[in-house]
């Protein structure tokens, strides 16, 4: 697909699912872009030309968004027929972006790989990220905010306030299911779900009921981890907390990447 057919089908998708540039850059930043908002808004209006990678990688951010929404419309990549496979280093740079092109087991690779690459599976407790959790949990008004990455076989705790235990097994814990989530995930009452109603955490300690995490990028744009609230009791969770939450994330997201 030539540069001008991706561009205007990407501008398409977006104005039919009413989705602004912002939140296009946003889901592109997450994915391991580093373009600016304001070179985005130029190549969907044809002043700007992009190299196939950096097309395929805002096709890639404008098809995460399009999955919330009810709309079948996807921005395909820059060649309809392109191999099933790549050359490691053309792979590496694609990232998360070019997950579809790999097996489960080698996109968990990659994704395992940026999370070593972070530096900060079983590091000590830092303030910069402790900070994020205190606002968390005192914003919400819940029991425990916590920072966490997903190994291969548990969740870390970077951060931690609340009473919940270190490297809960990966396979029983909230935030695995979030790392497999496009965006948001929101857990209202954990009993009445059916994912997690037999969840040993919920029907035993801590004793989860309420949950909602945002997930957390590593190199790549590969998902590592999760910045989540939880409690003891149900609870709604509006528009304005999800503001909120993703706005804690992408502060949490910032020390990730520095």
């Amino acid at each position: 697909m030539d540069e001008r057919t991706q561009q205007d089908r990407t501008r398409a998708a977006l104005v039919e699912a009413a989705l602004p540039t912002e939140e296009l850059w946003v889901s592109y930043f997450g994915l391991g872009g580093s373009l600016s908002e304001f070179e985005i808004d130029a190549y969907l209006n044809a002043m700007l030309a992009l190299p196939a990678l950096e097309r395929d990688l805002l096709a890639a951010a404008a098809n995460e968004l399009l999955e919330d929404t009810s709309l079948a419309v996807r921005v395909p990549p820059s060649e309809d027929g392109a191999p099933q496979y790549l050359p490691e280093e053309a792979r590496r740079l694609l990232g998360a972006a070019g997950a579809f092109l790999l097996t489960s087991a080698e996109a968990e690779e990659e994704r395992l790989e940026a999370l070593t690459r972070t530096q900060l599976l079983d590091s000590p407790n830092e303030e910069r990220f402790d900070r994020i959790t205190r606002q968390a949990k005192e914003h919400f008004h819940v029991s425990t905010a916590i920072v966490s990455l997903i190994d291969d076989h548990r969740q870390f705790l970077k951060s931690l306030i609340g009473p919940l235990t270190q490297n809960v097994p990966r396979e029983i814990s909230f935030c695995n299911a979030t790392i497999r989530n496009a965006g948001l995930l929101v857990v209202n009452d954990a009993l009445t779900d059916a994912r997690f109603a037999t969840n040993p955490l919920v029907t035993g300690e801590p004793f989860i009921r309420f949950y909602a995490g945002y997930p957390l990028r590593g190199p790549g744009g590969w998902t590592i981890g999760t910045l989540c609230v939880i409690d003891q009791e149900p609870r709604t969770f509006t528009v304005e907390d999800e503001r909120a939450l993703r706005e804690l994330a992408t502060a949490a997201q910032h020390e990730i990447d520095s």
